[in-house]
């Protein structure tokens, strides 16, 4: 009987031991969150365990988060994935069409938006300074420039080609003019004026061939002969041939010397800006101007759009998250995390945990008396 006490109370001691001290392992841990002191003596194992390793914990903790929890690979497979490429896309395009497409606002509001003012003004008055530049330009051309070089090679091919043409259309024009009666009239008249610049040399041919009528029924005739003739074209045909390749060579400006291009300069400003009504159209939306533009954008501007910022967002990521050192960050906070607070925070968690190694500590301690008492009775049995 004496033995079976024995027993239980050595189970007894050594589980009391064992619970204790495994209960006082874990609150060695935390506790006591500060360094103790008798006199200038510190006492041992003071502060705890992780308030005096709390440095080295933040920094652990710091490079475990950056390089197991929150690394590239982990925010690409969660912001980076096809539904929220989808996602990202809808939106987009939501704002585009709410924003844009479907606003009321006018482009002169959107400009003045953006730091934009007096639209009509500048932009008429940079039509006006690219129309000067460019009259100012081509008068400085015309000035040393000759026809056959401005005028393109083509141009002056056609207007050869044309040389004939234009012959003919004289002889046959000249021929229907002398036919008509102010032709009939024109020639009595150059008739008059030669036999009058004549004095009476005039006058005596004037007797002999009779009226200056019956001059012209003689000279009329003859005239048409001249312009039915053969070479009559052949000889406008040079001679205007001839003329054209003067022509080309003088410099334009001596043909057009003199001209003042200024009214038609203006009339050109005036016309490009009723033409243009700026300020009308300014005043229009949007939607008024481009009434497909959101089915356009969804087509063509918010897929192109989306694959940018998320290609940008993969190649800047790991960057962005060097810059935003969260190795650093989680450590600062850990650091600055009060150890009251992290003690109720694993304790929370861990709680039943802790519980089960205590009472494992109880056990154990119990087999262990268990475990002397019986040595000790066979020792004193031998």
């Amino acid at each position: 009987m004496n033995f079976i006490w024995t027993l239980l109370f050595m189970a007894l001691i050594g589980a009391l031991i064992g619970g204790y001290t495994n209960h006082l392992a874990i609150k060695m841990l935390f506790r006591p969150h500060e360094a103790k002191y008798i006199g200038k003596w510190k006492v041992p194992f003071t502060p705890g365990l992780i308030p005096k390793r709390r440095d080295e914990l933040a920094k652990q903790l710091g490079r475990t988060v950056v390089e197991h929890l929150l690394t590239p690979e982990t925010f690409k497979r969660r912001f980076f994935s096809n539904e929220m490429r989808g996602k990202a896309e809808l939106w987009i395009q939501g704002q585009l069409t709410k924003h844009l497409f479907e606003s009321e606002m006018t482009l002169k509001q959107w400009l003045s938006k953006a730091g934009v003012e007096n639209v009509p003004g500048r932009l008429e008055g940079k039509m006006d300074s690219i129309l000067d530049e460019q009259m100012a330009s081509l008068e400085s051309r015309f000035a040393s420039k000759t026809v056959r070089e401005l005028a393109p090679e083509q141009w002056q091919q056609q207007a050869e080609e044309r040389i004939p043409e234009i012959a003919t259309y004289m002889i046959d024009k000249g021929e229907a003019y002398f036919a008509s009666e102010e032709g009939r009239k024109t020639v009595k008249r150059l008739i008059d004026d030669f036999l009058a610049s004549k004095g009476t040399f005039g006058n005596m041919i004037q007797m002999f061939m009779g009226e200056s009528s019956t001059i012209v029924d003689r000279v009329q005739p003859e005239i048409q002969k001249f312009l039915h003739a053969p070479g009559t074209a052949e000889l406008l045909e040079n001679v205007i041939r001839g003329e054209w390749e003067k022509l080309k060579d003088r410099p334009l400006n001596e043909l057009i010397g003199g001209f003042d291009y200024q009214p038609l300069l203006t009339q050109i400003k005036l016309y490009l800006k009723q033409e243009l009504a700026v300020e009308k159209r300014l005043n229009g939306t949007l939607q008024s101007y481009w009434k497909d533009g959101a089915s356009w954008a969804s087509r063509n501007l918010t897929p192109k759009l989306t694959d940018f910022v998320f290609t940008q967002g993969e190649i800047k990521l790991e960057e962005t998250i060097q810059r935003l050192k969260l190795e650093e960050m989680v450590a600062e906070q850990v650091d600055t995390f009060p150890v009251e607070r992290l003690e109720d925070l694993v304790l929370g968690i861990s709680r039943k945990e802790f519980k089960m190694i205590t009472v494992l500590g109880a056990v154990l301690g119990g087999l262990i008396g268990l475990i002397q008492g019986g040595i000790v009775y066979l020792m004193n049995m031998i």
